[in-house]
C-alpha cells in the first residue's frame, strides 16, 4: 500500500511543520557544550574518534538482578524484613552456649523459607530476562563494508550505523530518518509502546536526504551527527547534521524511537543514534511506585507486637529465674542442691544473679521465637501468586472479541481488591466504547438524524411514570431502532438515518448549498489516508482519531467520498446538486492547521477548481463559536440549542465553519506562518499557534456534528452491582458537564430520585469578570462562588437528615481547579463522600491524579482508579489500586496498572468474587498463622514456668524447628487458595457480602487479638490438662510414669492435632487438596516421629524409639491425645455456634440460607435486621435481593 502510494506523491506539503526546512536558533548554539556532546559518525561505526567516546551497545536489560549480583541483593532483599533479620540472630547465636536448641535445627529452617524466596526471585527475574532475550536477539537489516544489508541481532547494533527498517517492524533504537519509500522522506509511526496513542505519528527526513532511497545511494554516504547527550525527554530532540559540507539543523521529527512501530511506509532507512540504555524510551523505563496492602501494612504491626510479647514474656521468665537463682543459696544454705550451685557456670550463678538472668533473657529470646511465624511471609508469597494465576485463568473475565484475558500484573495488592471503598474511573474507552459513529447533525439550523442513543432511551424511561407507560415507552424506542436498523447495513462509524439527506435527498433541502458546504468540509478537513482493498475495490480510511474516521465515513455515505490524496491535492467524488450526478472534484491542499488539546480545533486551508481560496475548519464549540464572524449568525442560536440537546444525549460535538480568503490576506499571513513553523526555538508552539489564531477568524457558520461513543455491554448492571456492595463511583471525564451527567444516567450512576449538587462556575458574574480581563478579582470572586456553593451543598445534606434521599455531586474542571486547593480540599471531600456518586467533568490528566490522592489520603480506604488510555496513568498509580483496560488507546494504561481487564463489566466479578475470596483468604490465613504460633509458643511458656524457667525446651529441636514448615505450613496455604466462604454465583447476587472487606471486618484489631487469645487459651489447656492428667496414673504396663521425652511428643502430638482441626473447623470450602494437605500434615507427624526416632541417639536425642516403643502401646497416649484435642477445641466452636446464632457476619446468613431453603432465609431476614443496629455493614439483603 504505502509503496503504492509512494511513487509522485510527496506529503510535506500535508502537514504544516514540514512546509519549510528548520532554521538555526537559540538551541543549537549549544551543540557540543554541557549535555549537548554526543557525536555521531553516520554509516561509519568504526571511526576512531567515534571509537573513543565509548558509547554503550544496544543490549538492554530490564532484570532486576544479575548472575554476580543476585545472591548479595536478593539476601539484602530478605532481610529487609524485620522478622527474618530476627531469625538470622537467632541462627548466629545459636551457636553459642545460650542456645536450648542445636544451631542446625534454627538454620535449617531459616535457610528453606529464604531459599524458597529467593528462588521465586529467580524465577519472576528469569521471565524478565527472557522477554530480554527475545528483544536482544531481533534482526534488522544493517548496512555493512560489503555494502549491503545484511541481517544483524539488535544487540550487536552500535551508534553510526545505517539500517532499514521494513514496515510493521519496531525500531531497534533511536534511529535518524535519513529517508523512506516515499519521495519526500515521509515515513507513519505508531507510537502505543511509548504513550499508549495508536493514532499514527508523521516523520520527515532532511530534504538533502530524502533523495537516498536506494541501496546503492549508501556506498559514499558519511554524514556527522552533533546532538543532545541521552535525556527522558521524548517530546524534543536538538541536533545538527553536517552533510556535504552543510549544516542542517535537526529536531523531533527527524527521530524514530525504539520501541515505536514502522506503519504505512514500506521501509525507511535510518543512522543509530542512541543505543541501548541511552535511548529514550529506556530513559524513561522507571520502576512503577510501590504499592502495598492495607493487611500488609497492619501484619508488620502485628509482628512488632508479638516482638513486645516475646521481649515479655522472656523479661518475665529472666526475671522469675533471676529471683529464683539469687535464692538458691540463702544464709550459706543450698535449697536446690540437685542443681549444685556452688560449682557451676556464669549462665546459672547464685552469686551473680542478674547476670545469670541476663543471659537467660537471651536464651528465652531464642526460646520463644516461635511466636513469630517463620514461614509467613514466603507462604503469603506462595499463595498471592496462585491467587494471580487463578485470576489470569478465570474465563468469566475473558473478553474473545479482542483475546484479552485479565491478568494480575502484580500479586502484592490480591487482597486489597475485596477491600475498594472508592472506584475512580475514565469515561471514554472506559465506560463507553470509544469506538465512534455519526448518529446526528444540525446544519444550516435544521437537526438531522433519528436514531435513538443510549442515553436518550435512559433520558425517555426517566420522564416518564415508571407505573403507567414505561413498557410502552421502551417497546416504542426498541421499534424505533429496529426501523432504523432496517434502512440500511450497519457501517462501522455511520448510524444515521435520515430520509431527508440520505441518498442524495439533501438536494431537495432549501439549504442545499449549506449542506453541500458542510459534508465537503467533512471529507476535506482531516489528515485521514485512503486505503483501497484491492480485493473489494472499498475504500478505509487510517485516521489519528475514531471520532476523525467517523467524520469522514460520513462525508463518504452522504455522497462527498474521499478517494484519494497526492502531493498537493485531495480528490472526491461529490455529488453535484446542481447537475444531479456525482463528479470528481480536486482541491489543492496549501496548509493544515493541526488539531492540539489547548487549540481544540483543527483547519485546513484548500483551493478549489474556481481558484477560491478556503479556510474549512471544525472544533469544539467553546474554541469556535467566539470565532463566527458576526455578519454569519444566522442560525448560530439555532445550532446552539441543538449542541446542547446532542449534549444531553451523550454525543460528543464538534462545530464545522469557513471562511473564504482573499489572496493579499493568505500570502501575508502565510510568510508569518512559515516562519514560525521554521523556528526551533521553545517559542515556536506558542509562534504557530498565535499564526493560526490569526487566521480562523471571522468564520461562517454551518452546523455541528454529533457522535456517539455507545456504552459498554454491561456497564449499567456492573455499576449497579459496585452501588450495592457500598462502592462508592466517581466518574472523572474530560467531556462536557451535560454529556457527562447523561452518561451517568445511561449507565445508572445517577438515578431520578437523586438529588443533584452542581458546582460550576459557568454564571453570569464569573463570565463578565472574565470578560474584563482582571485575573486577581475573577480569581477571588470564582474561589469565593465555589466556598459558597460547598457550603450550600453540605446544607443540602445536611437537610436531608436521616432520609432515604441521596444526592449526586456533579463538578466541572475549572471549579475543580478551585476546590482541590489547600484550603478547599477538606470540604470539598467532606461534601463529595457523602455523596452516593460524584461525576468530575472537563478534568485533566494533572486533576485526575490530584483527585485520586485527595480521595486516597483524605479517606484513608482503599481506592481503585480504572481507565484506558495514557492521560489516566497518572491517576492509576496514584490509586491503592491501579485496573487498566487493554482497550482502543493502546497499552498504556495497561503497562502502569496493578491489573488489567478488557472490559469495565469485569471489574464486577474481578471484585466482588476475586477481591472477596482473596479478603477472606489472606485474612484467615494471617490470623491462623498467628494463632498456631501463639498455641504452640506459649506451651513452652508454660513449661518453663513449670520448671522454674530453666531454660529446657519442652520439645527436640528437630520438632520445633518442623511445626512451621512441613507440619502446619501445608494446610494454611490451601486455604488461602482454595477456601471459599460462599460460591462465585452468591457473591455476585448478594453484593453486600464485599462490605465486609470495606469495613474491614475479617482483619480488626477485635479479631485479630481474639485469634491470638485463642491460642493463649488453647496453650492452657493443652498445656494444663496434659501435665495434669499424668500426675498420678502409670503411663506404661509396668507402672513407669511419664517421663519429659513422652511428655513432649504428648503435647506436640496435641498441638499438632488442634492446629490442624482448627484449620478444618474454619474452612468453609472442602476440596480433596485440603483434606490431603491437613489429615497430611498429621500423618506426616507420626511418619517423622518414626523415621526419626529410627536414628541413633546421638542424632535423636529425645526422640530415639519414643513412638514405636513408649507412645504407641499406649493406650493413655491415644485417649489423652483425643480428650485433650476436643477440650481445646471447644471454646472455639462453642464461640462460633453462638455468633452465628445471635449475632451472624453476612456470610454466615447466606450460607444458612443456603442450606436451609427459602423457610430459613425469610426467618433470617429477621435477624439481620437486628445485625443491621449493630453493625452498617450487616442488613436485610436476602429479602431486597
Amino acid at each position: 500500500m504505502a509503496g503504492g502510494r509512494g511513487k509522485g506523491i510527496r506529503f510535506t506539503r500535508l502537514y504544516s511543520f514540514s512546509c519549510l526546512k528548520s532554521k538555526f536558533r537559540d538551541e543549537h548554539s549549544q551543540i557540543g557544550e554541557k549535555g549537548y556532546s554526543r557525536v555521531v559518525y553516520c554509516n561509519d561505526p568504526d571511526n576512531p574518534e567515534q571509537f573513543q567516546l565509548r558509547y554503550g551497545s544496544n543490549y538492554v536489560s530490564t532484570t532486576k538482578y544479575t548472575a554476580f549480583n543476585f545472591i548479595p541483593k536478593s539476601l539484602f532483599e530478605q532481610f529487609r524484613r524485620v522478622a527474618n533479620i530476627y531469625f538470622l540472630v537467632v541462627a548466629c547465636v545459636s551457636f553459642s552456649p545460650l542456645a536450648p536448641y542445636s544451631a542446625t535445627s534454627v538454620l535449617a529452617p531459616l535457610v528453606v523459607v529464604i531459599g524458597a524466596t529467593m528462588a521465586k526471585e529467580a524465577l519472576e527475574d528469569w521471565r524478565r530476562r527472557k522477554q530480554d532475550i527475545e528483544a536482544n536477539n531481533r534482526k534488522v537489516k544493517v548496512y555493512d563494508r560489503s555494502n549491503t544489508f545484511q541481517d544483524t541481532r539488535w544487540k550487536n547494533l552500535r551508534v553510526g550505523n545505517l539500517v532499514k527498517v521494513y514496515k510493521d517492524e519496531y525500531f531497534p533504537a533511536d534511529l535518524l530518518l535519513i529517508s523512506s519509500s516515499y519521495e519526500d522522506g515521509i515515513c507513519y509511526v505508531e507510537t502505543t509502546n511509548l504513550d499508549g496513542e495508536t493514532n499514527l505519528k508523521v516523520k520527515h527526513a532532511l530534504d538533502v536526504t530524502s533523495l537516498l532511497r536506494d541501496d546503492d545511494y549508501y556506498k559514499k554516504f558519511k554524514a556527522i551527527i552533533k546532538c543532545e547527550d541521552p535525556n527522558e525527554d521524548l517530546y524534543s530532540f536538538i541536533g545538527t547534521m553536517w552533510y556535504d559540507g552543510l549544516q542542517y539543523p535537526l529536531s523531533l521529527q527527524q527521530i524514530l524511537l525504539r520501541d515505536s512501530k514502522l506503519r504505512n511506509t514500506e521501509y525507511v532507512y535510518g543512522v543509530v543514534v542512541f543505543t541501548g540504555h541511552d535511548t529514550k524510551v529506556m530513559q524513561n523505563a522507571t520502576d512503577p511506585p510501590s504499592k502495598r496492602s492495607k493487611i500488609e501494612r497492619k501484619m508488620d504491626k502485628i509482628v512488632y507486637i508479638l516482638f513486645t510479647l516475646l521481649i515479655s514474656v522472656s523479661f518475665m521468665g529472666s526475671f522469675f529465674f533471676g529471683i529464683t537463682t539469687k535464692n538458691d543459696i540463702h544464709d550459706g544454705k543450698v535449697q536446690r542442691w540437685y542443681l549444685q550451685p556452688e560449682h557451676t557456670t556464669v549462665f546459672y550463678d547464685p552469686k551473680r544473679a542478674a547476670l545469670a538472668a541476663f543471659f537467660h533473657f537471651l536464651t528465652g529470646l531464642m526460646l520463644y521465637g516461635y511466636l513469630i511465624p517463620i514461614s509467613l511471609y514466603v507462604s503469603i508469597e506462595m499463595v498471592k501468586v496462585l491467587q494471580g494465576i487463578f485470576i489470569n485463568q478465570d474465563q468469566d473475565m475473558y473478553y474473545d472479541e479482542t483475546d484479552n484475558p485479565a491478568h494480575a500484573r502484580t500479586s502484592n495488592l490480591n487482597e486489597e481488591l475485596g477491600q475498594v471503598d472508592t472506584i475512580l474511573s475514565d469515561k471514554t474507552g472506559t465506560l463507553t466504547c470509544n469506538s465512534m459513529d455519526f448518529v446526528k447533525c444540525s446544519i444550516a439550523g435544521t437537526a438531522y438524524g433519528h436514531g435513538v442513543t443510549e442515553v436518550e432511551r435512559a433520558l425517555t424511561k426517566r420522564k416518564v411514570d415508571a407505573h403507567h407507560n414505561i413498557v410502552n415507552i421502551s417497546s416504542n424506542i426498541q421499534m424505533s431502532t429496529d426501523n432504523v436498523t432496517e434502512l440500511g447495513k450497519s457501517i462501522k462509524g455511520f448510524n444515521f438515518k435520515d430520509s431527508r439527506i440520505m441518498n442524495g435527498g439533501w438536494v431537495n433541502e432549501t439549504q442545499a448549498d449549506v449542506i453541500q458546504k458542510f459534508f465537503r468540509v467533512l471529507a476535506l478537513c482531516h489528515t485521514a489516508i485512503p486505503e483501497v482493498n484491492q480485493e473489494t475495490g472499498k475504500i478505509d480510511y487510517e485516521a489519528e482519531s475514531p471520532d476523525e474516521a467517523a467524520f469522514v465515513i460520513a462525508a463518504r455515505e452522504l455522497g462527498f467520498e474521499f478517494f484519494e490524496r497526492t502531493q498537493t491535492s485531495i480528490s472526491l467524488h461529490e455529488l453535484d446538486y446542481g447537475k444531479g450526478r456525482k463528479t470528481d472534484r480536486s482541491y489543492e491542499l496549501l496548509h493544515v492547521l493541526e488539531f492540539s488539546s489547548a487549540r481544540k480545533r483543527m483547519s485546513v486551508i484548500v483551493k478549489n477548481a474556481e481558484n477560491q481560496l478556503l479556510l474549512l475548519s471544525k472544533g469544539a464549540d467553546s474554541a469556535m463559536l467566539e470565532r463566527l464572524s458576526r455578519k454569519a449568525k444566522d442560525f448560530e442560536a439555532k445550532t446552539r440549542e441543538h449542541i446542547k440537546r446532542y449534549a444531553e444525549a451523550g454525543l460528543r460535538t464538534l462545530v464545522v465553519a469557513y471562511r473564504e480568503l482573499s489572496e493579499d490576506v493568505f500570502r501575508s499571513w502565510e510568510e508569518e506562518f512559515l516562519n514560525a513553523k521554521a523556528s526551533v526555538n521553545a517559542d515556536r508552539g506558542a509562534l504557530v499557534d498565535a499564526a493560526a489564531d490569526k487566521i480562523e477568524r471571522d468564520l461562517i457558520l454551518l452546523g455541528a456534528t454529533a457522535v456517539e461513543d455507545k456504552l459498554q455491554k454491561g456497564v449499567p448492571e456492573c455499576i449497579n452491582k459496585l452501588a450495592n456492595a457500598g462502592i462508592k463511583i466517581w466518574v472523572i471525564t474530560g467531556d462536557k458537564m451535560e454529556t457527562a451527567i447523561n452518561i451517568g444516567y445511561a449507565c445508572g450512576l445517577l438515578r431520578e430520585d437523586m438529588k443533584q449538587i452542581v458546582i460550576t462556575l459557568d454564571s453570569p458574574e464569573i463570565s463578565n469578570l472574565e470578560n474584563r480581563g482582571d485575573n486577581n478579582d475573577d480569581t477571588e470572586a470564582s474561589s469565593e462562588s465555589i466556598t459558597d456553593q460547598i457550603r450550600k451543598g453540605k446544607s443540602q445534606l445536611c437537610s436531608s437528615g436521616g432520609s432515604s434521599t441521596s444526592f449526586g455531586l456533579i463538578i466541572d474542571g475549572k471549579s475543580l481547579s478551585f476546590a482541590l486547593s489547600t484550603n478547599l480540599e477538606g470540604a470539598f471531600l467532606d461534601l463529595a463522600v457523602n455523596c452516593a456518586s460524584v461525576i468530575c467533568c472537563r478534568s485533566t490528566p494533572k486533576q485526575k491524579a490530584l483527585v485520586t490522592r485527595l480521595v486516597k489520603k483524605g479517606m484513608g480506604k482503599t481506592t481503585l482508579a480504572i481507565g484506558d488510555g495514557a492521560n489516566d496513568v497518572g491517576m492509576l498509580q496514584e490509586a491503592d489500586i491501579g485496573v487498566g483496560i487493554s482497550g482502543v488507546e493502546g497499552m498504556q494504561a495497561a503497562m502502569s496498572s496493578d491489573f488489567t481487564v478488557a472490559q469495565f463489566r469485569f471489574l464486577e466479578r474481578l471484585l466482588l468474587v476475586h477481591g472477596h475470596w482473596c479478603y477472606r483468604r489472606i485474612s484467615m490465613m494471617i490470623c491462623y498463622f498467628f494463632y498456631k504460633n501463639i498455641a504452640f509458643g506459649f506451651t513452652l511458656f508454660w513449661f518453663e514456668a513449670r520448671a522454674s524457667f530453666s531454660g529446657q525446651p519442652a520439645y527436640n529441636d528437630w520438632y520445633m524447628s518442623f511445626y512451621n514448615v512441613f507440619f502446619t505450613s501445608l494446610p494454611v496455604i490451601a486455604l488461602g487458595v482454595f477456601d471459599q466462604d460462599v460460591s462465585a454465583r452468591l457473591c455476585l447476587k448478594h453484593p453486600r457480602l464485599y462490605e465486609e472487606g470495606v469495613h474491614d471486618v475479617l482483619f480488626s484489631w477485635p479479631r485479630i487479638l481474639g485469634w491470638m487469645l485463642n491460642g493463649i487459651i488453647s496453650s492452657m489447656i493443652i498445656f494444663f490438662f496434659t501435665t495434669n492428667s499424668i500426675l498420678h496414673q502409670a503411663f506404661r504396663r509396668d507402672g513407669s510414669v511419664v517421663d519429659f521425652e513422652v511428655l513432649g511428643v504428648l503435647m506436640y502430638t496435641c498441638v499438632v492435632w488442634t492446629v490442624n482441626c482448627q484449620m478444618a473447623l474454619s474452612i468453609n470450602y472442602f476440596t480433596w487438596i485440603q483434606h490431603f494437605f491437613i489429615w497430611g500434615s498429621i500423618a506426616f507427624w507420626y511418619i517423622f516421629l518414626v523415621v526419626y526416632g529410627l536414628f541413633s541417639p546421638v542424632v535423636s536425642t529425645t526422640a530415639f524409639q519414643v513412638l514405636v516403643e513408649a507412645c504407641a502401646p499406649s493406650p493413655f497416649y491415644w485417649l489423652a491425645t483425643l480428650l485433650v484435642v476436643i477440650s481445646t477445641l471447644l471454646p472455639y466452636i462453642l464461640y462460633r455456634t453462638l455468633q452465628v446464632e445471635f449475632n451472624p457476619m453476612i456470610h454466615d446468613i447466606i450460607q444458612r440460607s443456603r442450606l436451609g431453603g427459602s423457610g430459613i432465609e425469610s426467618s433470617d431476614s429477621g435477624k439481620m435486621g437486628g445485625v443491621k443496629d449493630k453493625s452498617r455493614y450487616q442488613d436485610s439483603l436476602l429479602v431486597k435481593q
